[in-house]
């Protein structure tokens, strides 16, 4: 049997502030398969921003091991965690996290200077990678000439350029309204059914019905970790929008 693409064990983590330790994460133990697509939730404090930190490799854990597709990263330098996230993982926040000057094109391979590839072989594959999200179109727009449903496409785009192990998407739809959320909801569902392993990390019930595991936190543990019995699915609606010419390219 393959081993887990993250295997976490007895990860902890805390904070000291003055005088005070704050035990964000206390003892948890997760493993997620390839090719999975899990919800994170839990209250404010229960510890799922630090455990998407930690899953993220933007922080470290001060306790347990954590193994991400077969690197041991628990223990990395930051300039080794900065690698690992380049190649390994594809962000999505719901702040989009865009640089305001930059055109949909180059916010999308700006990973790609640090991976490496030259200009011709950047702009080759950021083109590709927004007409998979349906903004081919939109290549020279910058962000504040982009809906907020476009800027998260275009977050998306990047999230994917250097093909990750996986997509770590961070309230994705916070920032979004009802209609623009299912239809981002419908692409990371897409983007599932290519294979690609995603964590979501929400509050919102109805968001974290899409995925097909659910793990629950509270007070830095895991409360529950179990299958979806009923997921949404909004893929086979967005497919008849599409094939009716609806208005998916303003969203």
């Amino acid at each position: 049997m393959s081993s887990p693409l993250i295997d976490i064990k007895e990860i902890g983590r805390k904070y000291v502030i003055g005088a005070e330790t704050i035990h964000a994460l206390k003892s948890v133990t997760l493993q997620i398969n390839k090719g999975e697509f899990v919800a994170l939730m839990g209250p404010s404090g229960s510890g799922k921003s630090t455990l998407m930190n930690i899953l993220g490799c933007l922080d470290t854990p001060t306790r347990g091991e954590y193994v991400l597709n077969g690197i041991k990263v628990s223990d990395m330098t930051d300039d080794e965690l900065a690698e690992v996230r380049n190649k390994e993982i594809g962000f999505v926040f719901q702040t989009f996290n865009l640089l305001p000057r930059s055109t949909s094109l180059d916010n999308v391979a700006l990973p790609l200077i640090y991976a490496g590839l030259s200009k011709t072989e950047r702009i080759e594959k950021a083109q590709k990678a927004l007409e998979s999200v349906n903004l081919g179109n939109r290549v020279d727009h910058k962000p504040n000439e982009l809906s907020g449903g476009q800027r998260q496409r275009v977050a998306i785009a990047r999230a994917l350029i250097n093909d990750p192990s996986i997509i770590l998407a961070d309230e994705p739809t916070g920032n979004l309204d009802t209609k623009t959320s299912v239809e981002i909801m419908g692409l990371l569902e897409e983007i599932h059914s290519k294979g690609n392993t995603i964590v979501l990390v929400t509050h919102e019930e109805d968001i974290a019905q899409h995925a097909h595991r659910i793990v629950r936190m509270r007070d830095g543990l895991i409360e529950d970790d179990y299958p979806n019995p009923e997921i949404k699915n909004v893929s086979p609606r967005l497919a008849a929008l599409k094939e009716k010419g609806s208005d998916f390219e303003g969203i």
